[in-house]
């Protein structure tokens, strides 16, 4: 998903760039709301597992191959603004140290990966939650449907953009088809890791969860007396 130097004209790379920083600057106001003394640091954690695992390709098929994206995984654990900022130093860190998406491409693979597979993932993960029962148990499904459903759409997202500003003729039908095509088959092992990542937290600290908070609000303290003989 990583976009490199020259696939897309200037105008197209300035605008997304333009639509990153702004998206940036919002999630910084955003964040100060999700976090607290006790989540803060599962941010930097999750921004560490991101890095780490986008990291590792897994084959696909045709010699291709694919990563985690991890916009999801980080909204669902985080929150969707400290998930955005997050994405967005991972992919600053790749850009400037290890030359993995291009750093005129920086824009572009912020809106895609840190705005785009942020948001859908977050998008799709409340409106499963909303139809789920209220069981913290059910922020795992909610979580791994996010996450399947945030890839292709982000693919989807750079075949808009290289329809618009791409430096090859390559007709929109071709682009979409080739990238949502391979990008469903990541989407997949993108909800299986969020699917066993988010579980591992839920099971031991749905506090520590952001996705899970609204339903440890909504339970009722229960006091069970003994009955006597």
């Amino acid at each position: 998903m990583h976009v490199p130097d020259g696939f897309l004209d200037a105008p197209t790379s300035v605008g997304t760039a333009v639509v990153a920083v702004a998206a940036v600057g919002v999630a910084l106001r955003g964040a100060r709301r999700e976090l607290d003394d006790r989540t803060a640091p599962l941010a930097g954690l999750v921004a560490l597992f991101v890095f780490a695992t986008q990291m590792i390709n897994f084959p696909i098929a045709a010699g291709t191959s694919g990563h985690l994206l991890g916009g999801a995984l980080a909204a669902v654990l985080v929150g969707p603004f400290t998930a955005t900022l997050a994405i967005t130093v991972v992919l600053i860190v790749q850009a400037i140290l290890m030359a993995d998406g291009g750093i005129t491409a920086l824009g572009t693979n912020i809106t895609l990966m840190g705005i785009v597979g942020v948001w859908v993932g977050w998008g799709v993960f409340k409106l499963v939650q909303a139809v789920l029962p209220k069981r913290t148990a059910m922020v795992v499904p909610a979580a791994a449907l996010g996450a399947l459903v945030s890839v292709p759409t982000a693919a989807l997202g750079f075949s808009v953009l290289f329809a618009l500003g791409g430096n090859a003729d390559v007709p929109f039908s071709t682009v979409a088809t080739a990238m949502v095509g391979v990008h469903v088959v990541i989407g997949i092992g993108e909800a299986l890791i969020t699917a066993l990542a988010v579980a591992s937290i839920v099971l031991t600290r749905p506090d520590l969860v952001h996705g899970a908070k609204p339903l440890l609000a909504q339970r009722e303290l229960t006091i069970r007396t003994a009955v006597s003989a």
